[in-house]
């Protein structure tokens, strides 16, 4: 059981294109894959990455056109995860959760 515990109270972060060319980037299967999270008792940061139309930000080679932005939301959403991480870390070692 030790073993599963270990994988249980984690920070978890999402990136997303959406195949069918969409606006949303693919945010609704964002919106879900955090409800999965929560069922591992893992704890979701509020920022994303996502990449609507997909096919129009990024060139021949696969560089972004205009990396500001995703490399904007990318790094606010590492900061987070840094930080859930850090503060998850201790918690589990300072206060194990009883079903682990």
């Amino acid at each position: 059981m030790a073993a599963q515990g270990d994988r249980l109270r984690r920070p978890g972060g999402t990136s997303r294109t959406k195949s069918g060319g969409g606006a949303s980037g693919g945010l609704l299967a964002i919106e879900q894959l955090r409800q999965v999270f929560n069922e591992l008792q893992a704890h979701t940061v509020r920022d994303y990455l996502a990449f609507p139309r997909y096919y129009q930000l990024f060139d021949e080679s696969g560089a972004l056109r205009e990396p500001k932005e995703p490399e904007a939301a990318a790094q606010a959403m590492l900061d987070q995860l840094h930080w859930w991480a850090s503060v998850l870390r201790d918690a589990r070692r300072d206060r194990p959760h009883p079903a682990a």
